[in-house]
């Protein structure tokens, strides 16, 4: 006789299991507690051997096993599957369930994962866990030893549950951002706080070993020039002259290097339209394509944005092998987006990222994004290029303010 998939053919022990999935998804704020509760829950109320909670990434481009039952549990956080990748990967990527009751090598989305054995169980069920508003936040697995006969019931209390998982796992994620939030901003704060120090520090000593002892030593020069002109000698205060006048283009130079690193001077001049035209036609040997909005922004977005825009070309430069390099520049009433896309050599987002989606020297790009209240978006495949896409408010009134009519 065959046994039937979850061995929950009362209708009664099915609410009881839903009600268990309930007070599981209160086990706390953590996307990890949470699903492991989950996985417990569903293998013991029901004929399963193991049950896996992939949970979708903040990258949204593949899946993380965040729960599973021993002694699959020391896996959690390890085990990563792109989208329509194996079988899970195609439940995300398709929102549909699978049902596998025989040979799993013989289907063709099925995947062999080694750290979790799949050659072992010989029939699954996975189903998406996705609601509404919340949409997708992971995939469902149950596998069994034994050959199992999951019928459409089974695959609808089990959608059930998903459905019900799956808001908790949207709170927790946001829970999970929002406190990586915060504790970037405090680290960033720190680092900054420091980066400044070191600011004052470096310009204190650059003025000190360079400007002051310049200006000290022009002093003497003109000093020279006054006494050799006294005694009628002209050459010896024509000498004297040049020296100094080389000191004083020397010194303002210097100048001008510890003023553009507090501010970039080519803001004031160009504008940030003009200034981030002048970044990328500084990149070498490279085809680039301008769509540049020459409207003014308020002062510190667009010291964020060049930053952003000159680390990330940096990043082009050094890493991205690329031909041809866009940058795009609106803005408006709803905000301003910035678009820096290259042809280049691409990378895996999910592989570069930590845990809180910065990597491949972005960290400190999303940092500065977020103080001007913005976010980034990195799109990129191995082969297919680069796209940091940055967008951040604007107070619509602001237009209004520095319209020609009111310049």
């Amino acid at each position: 006789m065959t046994t039937r998939g979850l061995g929950l053919d009362d209708p009664q022990r099915e609410n009881e299991v839903l009600l268990a999935i309930i007070e599981a998804t209160t086990s706390g704020p953590g996307v990890e507690p949470l699903a492991a509760a989950v996985a417990r829950v569903i293998t013991g109320a029901t004929a399963t051997d193991v049950c896996f909670v992939h949970v979708l990434d903040d990258t949204e481009r593949s899946l993380t096993l965040a729960g599973a039952t021993p002694p699959f549990d020391a896996q959690v956080g390890r085990v990563r599957l792109p989208l329509d990748t194996g079988v899970a990967g195609w439940v995300a990527s398709h929102r549909e369930p699978a049902v596998i009751t025989g040979d799993k090598r013989a289907d063709p989305r099925y995947v062999a994962i080694p750290e979790l054995h799949g050659e072992q169980y010989t029939s699954m069920v996975s189903v998406p866990m996705e609601s509404e508003p919340a949409g997708l936040a992971g995939v469902l697995n149950v596998h069994t030893v034994a050959h199992r006969e999951f019928d459409d019931r089974d695959v609808r209390v089990l959608t059930a549950i998903g459905s019900l998982v799956a808001g908790a796992l949207h709170q927790a994620r946001m829970h999970r951002r929002l406190a990586a939030r915060e504790e970037a901003h405090g680290r960033f704060a720190e680092q900054m706080i420091a980066a400044q120090e070191a600011e004052r520090q470096r310009l204190a000593r650059d003025i000190h070993d360079g400007i002051s002892q310049r200006l000290v030593t022009l002093s003497y020069h003109l000093d020279a020039v006054r006494t050799f002109l006294d005694r009628d000698d002209a050459a010896a205060a024509r000498e004297d002259l040049t020296t100094a006048s080389d000191m004083v283009l020397t010194t303002l130079d210097e100048a001008r290097a510890a003023i553009g690193a507090l501010r970039p001077p080519v803001l004031d001049d160009l504008g940030l339209a003009g200034a981030l035209a002048a970044l990328a036609r500084g990149l070498p040997d490279v085809r680039l394509a301008l769509d540049l909005d020459d409207r003014r922004l308020p002062e510190h977005l667009e010291v964020a944005l060049y930053r952003i825009a000159q680390e990330t070309l940096q990043n082009v430069l050094k890493h991205a092998r690329a031909e041809e390099v866009t940058v795009r520049l609106t803005a408006g009433s709803t905000g301003v987006r910035l678009e820096l896309a290259d042809d280049g050599v691409g990378f895996d987002v999910a592989d570069r990222a930590g845990a809180d989606g910065t990597g491949y020297g972005l960290a400190s790009v999303r940092e500065r994004a977020e103080l001007v209240g913005g976010s980034v978006r990195v799109t990129s495949r191995p082969g297919t290029g680069t796209t940091v896409t940055v967008t951040a408010p604007v107070d619509s009134e602001f237009f209004d303010d520095v319209s020609p009519g009111n310049a």
